[in-house]
């Protein structure tokens, strides 16, 4: 995964909210001149990824430009029980998100007569979430199903490659069969490998997005049993999930600071539940941001936890990594306390690390080659 791109498909049940939260995402929008890998596709947003160090560190630099992390989010036409089977638009639409790094579900958690839902007009978010993960599993079978055919005639052949692809296909296959997900399956990294280009839909990391409704009833203000079945439920499946008022997070775009603030304690919404999905996105993805700042720009970089210095470089260009000599780090927190960075030098703050170091979050860098 590179430094710049980083998507998200959104899926879920007609009348959810969906559009609701893809808008609310994309109004938290990023000019698309600062990311190369862009698109003019409607159903495509780019995001912000908040980070209040971003700001603090352009003051400090007097930065002419500052460029946040950014994730792009995919929405897709709303799925319905029986897709798989072409049932309301059917599946096709779910190509679109094959390329995501990620799967946002969206669940509706409130109650609202104006607003039916689709599955016998009664709210039940597991059942909803069963609904989506079987039309995944059944849309991945098919995929699964057409490119055992296919392999078949090479793995008879003896091909070592196709051998380990079979392998692994017929083990997804038994599982999608019996509607669970194909990252329930236990595979060599070996397999693992051999089914990679097939972009299977539940193979990816899945977070649940719980869409409120602000005056509404809420399943878990009702502490409604439906809701503590849906938290056991995502638990006992060790969920990554997030809560959000998506109409709210919509509204509160466009209002600033205090008024904001405000708006939010008069709505009861008092966190910001868009940044809280987005934070959920990296948890559920294993990435961290660390952080470059000078005179041009003060920018953040997107790389998986764990990463050593070179790979972090290779976030802004292939020569850090290939050319790395060094790289100079200061800790966000030490570099402010510092107030300037001849006076976090003075005190021994910025340390010389080599190409064992691993980065971590808020670390503030300069790559030497």
């Amino acid at each position: 995964m590179s430094g710049t791109k980083l998507s998200i498909g959104i899926v879920g049940l007609p009348n959810v909210g969906k559009s609701t939260l893809f808008n609310a995402l994309t109004q938290k929008g990023v000019p698309a001149e600062n990311y190369p890998f862009c698109t003019i596709d409607p159903s495509v947003g780019i995001v912000a990824v908040p980070d209040s160090r971003l700001q603090k560190l352009t003051e400090l630099s007097k930065s002419k430009k500052t460029i946040p992390a950014a994730i792009e989010f995919v929405d897709i036409a709303g799925l319905v029980k029986g897709a798989a089977e072409g049932a309301g638009l059917g599946n096709q639409f779910l190509q679109h998100i094959r390329e995501t790094d990620a799967i946002a579900e969206v669940v509706r958690i409130f109650e609202d007569s104006d607003i039916t839902h689709v599955e016998e007009g009664r709210i039940d978010p597991v059942r909803d979430i069963e609904i989506i993960n079987l039309e995944l599993a059944l849309a991945d079978l098919q995929s699964v199903t057409k490119r055992l055919a296919s392999v078949e005639r090479d793995a008879k052949r003896g091909d070592k490659e196709a051998v380990a692809e079979q392998a692994a296909l017929r083990k997804i296959e038994q599982t999608l069969s019996a509607g669970k997900l194909a990252q329930t399956v236990a595979l060599t990294d070996e397999e693992r490998k051999a089914i990679k280009g097939l972009q299977l839909l539940t193979m990816k990391p899945i977070m649940y997005v719980l869409n409120k409704k602000a005056g509404g009833h809420n399943l878990d203000e009702m502490n409604d049993d439906r809701y503590q079945k849906l938290i056991m439920f995502l638990d006992d499946m060790h969920a990554v999930y997030a809560k959000v008022d998506a109409a709210i997070e919509g509204e509160l775009q466009d209002v600033a600071g205090e008024d904001k603030e405000n708006l939010r304690r008069e709505f009861g919404v008092l966190d910001d539940g868009i940044n809280d999905l987005i934070k959920a996105g990296y948890r559920l993805l294993g990435l961290i941001t660390f952080l470059t700042t000078g005179e041009d720009e003060t920018r953040a970089w997107t790389i998986p936890e764990g990463s050593a210095a070179p790979e972090a470089g290779a976030a802004i260009h292939s020569d850090f990594r290939e050319k790395f000599i060094r790289a100079e780090v200061v800790a966000y927190e030490k570099l402010m306390e510092a107030t300037s960075y001849p006076q976090a030098r003075e005190k021994g703050w910025v340390r010389t690390e080599g190409k064992e170091y691993i980065v971590k979050s808020g670390d503030i860098i300069e790559f030497k080659i």
